[in-house]
């Protein structure tokens, strides 16, 4: 039985916030991506606005979404 894929784990910065939740991210690589915030900084009501450094969880089958899981101090 196989297990879960492993997730693509980058870092970048927040370029623009929506009103959803969602945040534009530009990649250290070059590359932009739509991020959410994970249910964990949801709870702790940890704000995340433009120009903040972050860290995102990318599937390895769709590279243009991701969870956001970590904001630099």
């Amino acid at each position: 039985m196989a297990g879960k894929e492993e997730k693509i784990e980058l870092e970048g910065e927040v370029m623009e916030s929506f009103k959803s939740g969602m945040h534009r991210i530009a990649l250290d690589n070059g590359h932009e991506t739509l991020g959410y915030t994970s249910g964990r900084m949801r709870r702790y009501r940890i704000r995340i606005n433009p120009g903040d450094r972050i860290k995102v969880e990318l599937s390895p089958y769709d590279l243009t979404r991701g969870r956001i899981v970590y904001r630099e101090r």
